[in-house]
């Protein structure tokens, strides 16, 4: 589904955000990017996002050629990616049903199928009592919640969480990562992109290190007490 060969990235003051990398992600998987702040995780989303093209190498998704999208096709591709920020990225003006509406009135979606989809995904994530409550009226974790619902409405075949658990507590990032993998289990690929090394412990799974720009370690880790 994603593959990224022999990719390099240089920013315009000459930085080398990326180095040589190659990694695939199948259809379905969950996997961890961990590193370190500036180690090169942002680059990986930018380019899957098509926020930048590689200066060398090919970035794939879905057996297209990211960096040949024309400028017209870059929206499309990009509606079929659910992105999920440190910084919720909500739309302070717009209630929760509408910030989750939002996502699907952008693709042009019936008014019937948005009332019937947005309130089984609020449900879904624990918010149906929260649909007219404004962003500045709700907690850290039920706007990270809110996000993730924005994320998945249009049922994306690939979430990208990009330090999701950032600005929450510890309960609350637990409480997140099960609900991504909630979805992962549903068939969805999730790519979450996280410096905490001690969930990535504790939960496991399949984890691909960055550091200086290139992949160091790509394995499967087990969770905390197995193995």
């Amino acid at each position: 589904m994603i593959d990224l060969s022999n990719v390099s990235l240089k920013y315009d003051n000459k930085t080398t955000a990326l180095q040589n990398v190659n990694l695939s992600i199948d259809s379905g998987e969950f996997v961890f990017i961990v590193g370190a702040s500036g180690a090169g995780k942002s680059s990986i989303i930018k380019l899957l996002l098509r926020e930048k093209v590689a200066t060398t190498g090919i970035v794939s998704v879905n057996g297209a050629n990211v960096g040949r999208l024309k400028q017209h096709q870059i929206p499309l591709y990009r509606r079929k990616l659910g992105v999920v920020f440190q910084d919720f990225r909500l739309i302070p003006n717009l209630n929760v049903y509408d910030n989750v509406a939002f996502s699907l009135r952008v693709t042009n979606s019936s008014n019937k199928f948005i009332r019937n989809r947005v309130p089984y995904i609020l449900n879904l994530m624990g918010l149906e009592h929260k649909a007219k409550s404004f962003p500045n009226e709700i907690s850290g974790g039920e706007q990270q919640r809110v996000a993730l619902a924005r994320a998945i409405v249009n049922d994306p075949p690939i979430i990208i969480a990009d330090e999701p658990t950032g600005n929450v507590d510890p309960e609350l990032s637990h409480e997140i990562l099960e609900l991504l993998q909630g979805i992962n289990q549903c068939g969805t690929t999730v790519i979450m992109v996280t410096h905490e090394q001690d969930m990535v412990k504790r939960f496991g799974g399949r984890t691909i290190t960055i550091d200086n720009g290139r992949v160091v370690f790509d394995d499967v880790i087990l969770p905390a007490g197995r193995g």
